[in-house]
């Protein structure tokens, strides 16, 4: 589905992706983990085509970006349009069918309102199902759960086993370990700029105590003795 060679990225002196070596096969759920700022949402931006890069980035399908849903961290939508009308526009888009939108609303979300009013989690929800409805065979999830409710973190968890079974590529991105445990089949650790590890379900546990005690503060007991 998706091969990534020696891939690079830095803004001005800055390296940001150090030689970036993954493989992504259809059918697959993978998991990216790292701390804030180690350089998730680049990586992301990079394989949707909006950075330039250096390394290469090999796909059966072309273009790759007319194949891809990216679901940023803080979605954003034109001013005064509405839920539908953005679905309608997310469809013509990938020149799909318009479905009807309402047989299709998996959050129930109110449609005919403006989208720049919805709250955080709705916001991600109707980008979310814009992706869907555009039948992308890869999806790259930035922080998908951040602002999610327990009921919509539930039907997410389904949304992606179901397109598992159809054979989509899905890449979520967290600096929350838990959020990936029970949804992947492989989880890769970015960290200087480089994917350290890519572990299977069984060395789930050693990479979260991993990362548990690398960002653990040294003074932690300490100072907790003062609250």
């Amino acid at each position: 589905m998706l091969t990534l060679q020696q891939l690079t990225k830095q803004y001005g002196t800055k390296p940001v992706l150090r030689g970036i070596d993954w493989q992504l096969d259809a059918g697959q759920v993978y998991g990216l983990v790292g701390v804030n700022g180690a350089g998730k949402t680049t990586l992301f931006r990079c394989i949707a085509g909006l950075e330039p890069f250096g390394g290469s980035l090999e796909s059966p399908l072309h273009p790759l970006k007319n194949h891809l849903g990216w679901l940023p961290t803080h979605p954003i939508f034109l001013s005064r349009m509405t839920g539908a009308e953005y679905l309608r526009l997310c469809c013509t888009a990938r020149r799909v069918p318009v479905p009807n939108l309402n047989q299709h609303n998996l959050f129930e979300l109110p449609l005919n309102e403006y989208a720049e009013h919805y709250s955080t989690g709705m916001k991600k929800k109707l980008a979310l199902l814009g992706l869907l409805l555009q039948r992308n065979q890869l999806y790259l999830l930035d922080e998908p759960f951040n602002g999610l409710d327990i009921q919509s973190n539930t039907l997410l968890l389904e949304i992606i086993a179901a397109l598992r079974a159809k054979g989509r590529t899905v890449v979520l991105a967290s600096h929350i370990f838990s959020t990936l445990r029970d949804s992947c089949d492989q989880i890769a650790l970015l960290q200087g700029g480089q994917l350290t590890d890519q572990v299977a379900p069984e060395s789930y546990e050693a990479l979260d105590q991993q990362l548990r005690a690398a960002t653990r503060p040294a003074n932690l007991d300490a100072l907790s003795a003062d609250w």
